[in-house]
């Protein structure tokens, strides 16, 4: 055990170490190295991708690793045990908290109902859930305090809670059970199996690795396709257009923000750059948040996913109580900040 944490100690040391050295090797590679102009639009870009690939790599690579350990405490049957006949509200904020910590993608979405169902968690507390579980993903909190600083990235956890703990416990209120379908309602009459795992630090310490693997495997094109075009928006967008059309004086920016989130596909990892590129050019604080929030918690992939679960009044009624919260969240942003 001692022999691990030297190791691991050793690790993130030389992990620092190179990190810190990312922001002098992209002026170096850009300006000396290949010779480009400081100031021109391609410089600007190409010394944005140089040093924003590897940053957030090992970032994303270090977060996903320290993430994967501490999941390997909260299984899903464990977080359905936890949530089942808990009171609402109060089950609001538990499902809420225990979304950001537990393993969740889209394609999960349609299991993880099925069992909370099945459990007999109240509808409300579920939603309180699956929307926190996507929204405030632990990733993304980590990249945005890398990138971004400790507000923008306190702002973005609090708020994201918020949401998804107010929005849940508003289509509780509804009792709109009905509206589930008939053979996922057909199961709440049983009961879900808890399976404890007995884990060894070796065991915890695997499932890190295997994680990194997994979604850093899955998501790195999307980082990279997230830090091309924040690369374009640093290196060739004006200033003065972007602050023209995500400004805070474009009071139709947040709502225009929130529906073009919503048809894209993308993950926390990808989408951060794009949101460091837009903050440096002049997009407003809250515009930029209800932009990441409608691409992460109402994407249409997983709409068209939760349509095999729920009836689409239901969905229509999750988009729509959603939606007001992150269109509330970036109004007030832009209002406050």
């Amino acid at each position: 055990m001692i022999k691990a944490i030297l190791i691991g100690l050793l690790g993130f040391a030389f992990w620092y170490a190179v990190y810190k050295q990312l922001e002098p090797f992209s002026y170096f590679f850009t300006y000396s190295l290949v010779g480009l102009e400081k100031g021109s639009h391609i410089g600007d870009a190409i010394q944005f991708f140089i040093y924003d690939t590897p940053k957030v790599m090992m970032l994303l690579t270090l977060i996903v690793f320290v993430i994967g350990m501490i999941r390997s405490f909260f299984t899903q049957e464990r977080t359905r045990k936890y949530l089942a006949g808990k009171r609402e509200t109060a089950g609001n904020v538990m499902a809420a908290l225990l979304g950001i910590v537990t393993p969740f993608c889209s394609c999960s979405a349609v299991p993880l109902f099925i069992g909370f169902v099945q459990a007999g968690v109240p509808l409300g507390v579920t939603f309180s859930f699956l929307i926190a579980a996507p929204m405030v993903n632990e990733i993304a909190v980590v990249l945005l305090y890398g990138l971004l600083g400790w507000k923008v990235a306190a702002i973005y956890l609090v708020t994201g809670l918020l949401i998804a703990i107010i929005s849940g416990w508003v289509i509780g209120r509804f009792k709109l059970e009905h509206w589930i379908e008939d053979w996922v309602q057909a199961l709440r009459a049983g009961e879900a199996v808890v399976v404890d795992e007995k884990l060894s630090w070796a065991d915890r310490i695997g499932r890190g690795k295997e994680a990194v693997r997994d979604i850093v495997g899955k998501v790195w094109i999307y980082v990279i396709a997230g830090i091309g075009v924040g690369a374009a928006i640093h290196g060739y967008v004006p200033e003065t257009f972007m602050a023209s059309i995500m400004g805070k004086d474009a009071w139709w920016s947040v709502p225009a923000a929130v529906l073009v989130g919503i048809p894209m596909y993308s993950n926390a990892a990808g989408i951060v750059p794009v949101v460091e590129a837009l903050l440096g050019k002049g997009a407003a604080l809250g515009t930029v948040l209800a932009f990441m929030m409608s691409v992460i918690a109402l994407s249409l992939p997983e709409m068209v996913i939760l349509r095999k679960v729920l009836k689409p009044k239901l969905i229509a009624v999750f988009i729509g109580v959603v939606g007001c919260g992150i269109l509330f969240t970036g109004f007030l942003f832009n209002m406050i900040i």
